[in-house]
């Protein structure tokens, strides 16, 4: 059946003439569609079939055209086995190649043959063999070349050879395509490298959007709004539609370009079904960003996380997730739940794009439409329905957590259902917790009188005492066997309408500590406040609509103007048109941050005292009943204090005003009298003087 040892001369005259002749086989690692044959220019020892190996042929074989690789040629022999079915031949043929068995095992046939009829007035045979070979490429599974005319030369020639004798040959070369129209050879290299790409370029909003919300949690900016009477309602959405638009925005442009780029995975499939992909990723991505700026407080940390999570997405999707997508033994189930993750769902649905494209582009059929998500191998739909129901679920565990977890106004888990329970403002002091109370003899009679007065505004609650503070300490655990650090020790105090309440001390004597725990940056270890009649452990939210704050330092955004920052939180006072203009006038005049175009210059440009006077008018804007101002004249000259006390003299009719200072008790009487004011003392974090 097969021919006699392989000359190696016929070569040099008609290479592809002998090459037809004779089955060839190599060690070599064959290319992905067996169209090239790399065995050639490998250097590795060629084999070729005969019915009898006599000895091996030393001599050198040179590929035309390619570079000179020098092949030592040896004989293999060929076994002639007869099967009595065509069930055992097609077992064997399937059973022959690696992934046919489950041992793994290669089982080198080259052909089956039946004779059927032939005899020596027809030739009738059929050619056995593996029809479902196949590779696996990036895209999916590809048809591979199996060279059958050599089988059918093989078989030809040893079948006239049987009838006329030895000296008889017929060759067939090569088969011959059906004619059809000229057509040139496109490699969509969008398709084949640009998902990996592509899933990089969309990732590239996540850091963007985790860093600006860091930004604003770790310079307490969100806290800042939220006590000028910013709601977590309308935060979210304004924040949410700011994303949105910026991410619709970016993904327009990603589909213009790439459409006008004449890009096959834009152009050839379904737009409609691109704008849905990508619209429910942008809000899952979104969501998940609000999710994850929960953990962090530092922007360095989150921007370098985010953009490692970008990169290291991208390069296991490409070189663990496509595998399984691709191994169609590996159980489907665990597909989906890999997908769960949202970068591993971006990447499948790009895949598919990228798939349906390819195959488009190359037969002319077109890429996905809307009929093939029915397809089972089509894995669009089930993305599509994963990350919507990822987004609805991610949306709303991010608000919970950020309700939990958002410093300086942490609520209980449960905090969903404390809204079904009201309170009266004030509650009566029960028998037990005034008998708790007992004074120390060594208190000032003026702080011991404070005290009653508060007991007595508790039993008979008065709406024109704005502030109330019934026994609140604040106390911080101590650490590594240190004893628990006292912050604020057990204050009473009370601040009616119309009076501004001046806190003063030395640096740790409490006094911050108080002022955070009423504008809600920090919670009360023990003891009551109530401002308005609403309870701060409990009622901050409404609080804060009412209040004004000017914090120990400047919580301001550097890329805003004075002007801007005015009118913003003009607005989240329900200011208005020319109401609006009139107040933010009137707060740069008086704290002279209006001549010279200083109103209209970025905050990050101000010296620290225009800073601090900003941060004044912040908390007098829009008319707040209760206003906080933690150390407002730190860092101002002479003058600009002067003009300060002037402002807050005048803003303390109809409202309370407590502020603090670091100021000697030699200058104690002077800022009494400037601001015409109450003026206590704070010394080892309690109340130990109170000055009418």
């Amino acid at each position: 059946m097969f021919g006699s040892a392989l000359n190696v001369s016929d070569f040099g005259s008609d290479f592809l003439a002998s090459l037809a002749m004779n089955v060839l086989g190599s060690e070599s690692t064959p290319g992905s569609n067996n169209f090239i044959e790399p065995a050639f220019s490998s250097g590795l020892p060629i084999y070729y079939l005969q019915t009898k190996c006599t000895d091996t042929e030393k001599s050198g074989l040179s590929f035309p055209s390619l570079p000179a690789a020098d092949n030592e040629i040896k004989c293999d022999q060929a076994l002639n086995l007869w099967r009595n079915s065509s069930s055992e031949i097609n077992s064997e043929l399937y059973k022959g190649y690696q992934r046919g068995n489950s041992d793994g095992q290669v089982n080198e046939i080259v052909s089956a043959f039946d004779f059927l009829n032939s005899n020596g007035n027809g030739y009738n045979v059929c050619i056995w063999y593996n029809s479902t070979y196949e590779r696996h490429t990036g895209f999916g599974p590809s048809s591979v070349l199996l060279r059958i005319p050599r089988s059918i030369n093989l078989l030809s020639n040893s079948y006239l050879q049987f009838l006329l004798g030895p000296g008889t040959k017929m060759l067939f070369e090569f088969v011959k395509e059906m004619p059809k129209p000229e057509t040139s050879f496109n490699l969509e290299l969008s398709s084949l490298l640009g998902t990996m790409f592509f899933t990089w370029v969309i990732l590239q909003l996540f850091p963007v959007v985790l860093t600006s919300l860091v930004y604003e949690k770790q310079q307490k900016l969100r806290i800042m709004m939220k006590m000028h009477g910013l709601g977590d309602g309308p935060y979210w959405m304004i924040s949410y539609g700011y994303f949105l638009a910026i991410s619709v925005i970016y993904m327009l442009c990603f589909v213009i370009f790439g459409s006008l780029l004449g890009l096959k995975i834009f152009t050839i499939n379904d737009y409609s079904i691109q704008f849905v992909f990508y619209f429910i990723y942008i809000n899952l991505q979104i969501a998940l960003a609000f999710m994850v700026a929960s953990i962090f407080s530092n922007v360095k940390t989150a921007t370098v996380t985010a953009y490692i999570g970008v990169f290291g997405t991208g390069l296991l999707a490409v070189f663990l997730f496509q595998f399984f997508v691709q191994n169609t033994s590996f159980p489907r189930g665990w597909i989906i739940v890999m997908e769960f993750y949202p970068g591993f769902a971006l990447y499948r649905g790009l895949y598919e794009l990228a798939q349906f494209s390819f195959q488009g582009s190359s037969s002319g059929s077109g890429g996905m439409k809307w009929q093939n998500l029915s397809e089972s191998t089509n894995g669009m739909k089930e993305v599509l329905i994963i990350m919507f129901v990822e987004w609805i679920v991610m949306l709303f565990a991010a608000f919970y957590v950020d309700q939990v977890l958002l410093s300086g106004s942490r609520k209980s888990p449960l905090f969903y259902l404390k809204g079904f329970q009201k309170r009266p403002p004030f509650q009566k002091l029960d028998a037990q917790m005034q008998g708790s109370k007992v004074f120390s003899q060594t208190e000032k009679p003026d702080v011991i009188q404070e005290k009653e007065k508060v007991e007595q505004l508790l039993l008979e609650p008065s709406i024109n005492h704005t502030i109330v503070c019934d026994d609140v300490k604040k106390v911080y655990p101590g650490r590594d066997g240190n004893p628990d650090k006292y912050a604020v020790r057990g204050l009473f105090l009370f601040v009616p309408q119309g009076e501004c309440f001046g806190m003063l001390g030395p640096n740790g004597a409490g006094k911050t500590s108080f002022i955070n725990m009423m504008i809600g940056l920090t919670k009360p270890t023990s003891g009551r406040a109530f401002v308005q009649g609403l309870d701060i452990r409990t009622q901050m939210d409404e609080i804060y609509t009412t209040m004004g704050v000017c914090p120990q330092h400047d919580l301001l955004w550097e890329s805003l103007t004075g002007r801007e920052h005015l009118l913003f939180y003009g607005r989240l006072k329900n200011l208005k048109g020319s109401l609006l203009t009139q107040a933010v006038e009137e707060s740069l005049m008086s704290l002279n941050l209006f001549h010279g175009g200083v109103a209209d210059k970025q905050v990050g440009k101000y010296s620290g005292g225009m800073k601090r006077r900003l941060s004044v008018a912040i908390s007098l804007i829009g008319d707040p009943r209760v206003i906080y101002m933690d150390e407002p004249s730190s860092g101002l000259d002479p003058a600009s204090r002067k003009s300060l006390w002037n402002v807050v003299k005048r803003a303390k009719q109809n409202r309370a005003i407590i502020l603090t200072s670091i100021l000697s008790l030699f200058c104690r009487f002077d800022f009494e009298a400037r601001y015409s004011a109450r003026c206590p003392l704070f010394r080892y974090t309690r109340l130990v003087f109170v000055s009418w």
